[in-house]
């Protein structure tokens, strides 16, 4: 089967490594843009370029799909179906309905649960006891299009988004090629059922300490490892990688009730935080009792941008 795939972080690799190894004729892929990334800000090529130029496929990186020319390039690779796997650009109308078998699209959650551009983060976010992978017909609409093939996972009480990933990558690539050799029945989504998993905001990852504790330990489990929660102590800023709540203590937010060995207690809104592993800006991730060691963290003290 000739496939054009588009893709462009690691989630979308996974998928179109297993394509290739489950002898899939890839024809063309579709990636975005080198980014400037890292300490250097230099040009970076996706995880999907990267490993299409090793595999000595066909690359495209169009800043948009409207153009003719892009669509004539498609056209030209003769595509049975097209692949999407978090690409980051809308296709057109042209180019959903050019293939044979059409679009599909592989979408990390349970649709029509959290469509859109980060589910996995919203998932955490709110608490979702599980999660998953859906093979979906792609359509003009926002992750709207009939489910193909669907599988959950259980979501662990400790896993962050950077665990979940790499498991839903997996099941994303496994699911992509049982579709492909079996051509489930589509299904329509439940309308009613459907919630939006809109971009990460700039300031969500900021940690507000009035905030309960038990849904703050989720923030730091949703933005670990991408953009990693933050907060304040003084001039110097912290990330937060790994906590978990303690509801049977209180203190006013964003103070210190304990700091020791086993960890770095805050007070919330309701409860309080346990930080188990941190980071200084500029330094490295450090174990709270590694941090304790280079850093006076005293009882009392105030953490977030609140404190005076």
């Amino acid at each position: 089967m000739k496939i054009v795939f588009a893709g462009t972080p690691v989630f979308a690799a996974v998928a179109l490594q297993t394509l290739l190894d489950n002898g899939h004729e890839v024809t063309l892929v579709l990636t975005q843009p080198d980014r400037p990334a890292g300490r250097g800000l230099k040009a970076q090529a996706s995880a999907v370029k990267r490993l299409a130029e090793e595999r000595g496929l066909k690359v495209l990186q169009p800043s948009s799909l409207k153009s003719e020319d892009v669509v004539q390039a498609v056209a030209a690779a003769s595509p049975d179906v097209i692949i999407v796997a978090a690409y980051g650009l809308i296709l057109p109308e042209t180019l959903l309905k050019l293939p044979p078998l059409g679009c599909l699209n592989i979408h990390a959650s349970l649709l029509p649960r959290w469509r859109g551009a980060a589910p996995i983060q919203r998932a955490l976010l709110a608490g979702d006891a599980e999660t998953g992978v859906t093979i979906m017909q792609m359509e003009a609409g926002l992750d709207t299009g009939p489910i193909l093939l669907q599988e959950a996972i259980p979501i662990a009480a400790d896993e962050t988004a950077g665990v979940l990933h790499d498991k839903l990558a997996a099941l994303g690539a496994r699911l992509i090629v049982h579709v492909l050799a079996e051509r489930p029945v589509a299904r329509r989504q439940d309308e009613a059922r459907a919630t939006y998993a809109g971009r990460i905001g700039k300031g969500e990852s900021e940690i507000d300490w009035r905030r309960p504790a038990v849904e703050l330990e989720r923030l730091v489990r949703a933005f670990n490892p991408l953009p990693g929660a933050h907060t304040r102590l003084g001039a110097a800023a912290l990330k937060v990688w790994r906590a978990h709540a303690e509801p049977q203590i209180s203190g006013p937010p964003g103070t210190v009730c304990a700091a020791g060995p086993d960890g770095i207690v805050v007070a919330c809104g309701n409860g309080a935080l346990r930080i188990t592993e941190l980071q200084r800006a500029g330094g490295k991730r450090l174990s709270a009792a590694a941090f304790l060691a280079g850093f006076a963290l005293e009882t009392g003290m105030c953490l977030g941008s609140d404190c005076g």
